[in-house]
């Protein structure tokens, strides 16, 4: 397997940037009629994390997810990282010539 990661340029600043899941969501929950003290943390999955860019990237992340799901797989790494996930190097390489064909310099993928 290899795993590289997803960025995109910065809508404002124009460097790469990706996104970092630096804590588990938290979801807590309430009642009409009673409290309910619990609170149940959840890590986000490889295209929520994506999603969160709206905004964020020059692209929108629905399209950068159709492009990215046709070769690998979105999953997010044990530090939080937005990575893609190829079972061979051929699968990487015909994703990075087509974010370049899609998205020209504004979406690509680096160790």
């Amino acid at each position: 397997m290899i795993r590289l990661r997803l960025y995109g340029r910065c809508r404002i600043y124009h460097d790469p940037v990706t996104p970092v899941l630096k804590a588990p969501a938290q979801i807590g929950w309430e009642a009409w009629f009673r409290t309910i003290d619990l609170v149940t943390p959840r890590r986000l999955r490889g295209r929520e994390l994506l999603e969160r860019t709206r905004g964020w990237w020059t692209a929108e992340p629905e399209e950068v997810a159709a492009v990215v799901e046709g070769q690998g797989r979105l999953l997010v790494g044990e530090g939080g990282e937005l990575l893609v996930e190829f079972k061979d190097a051929g699968a990487a390489e015909a994703l990075r010539r087509e974010l370049e064909r899609r998205f020209s310099d504004q979406i690509f993928l680096a160790p």
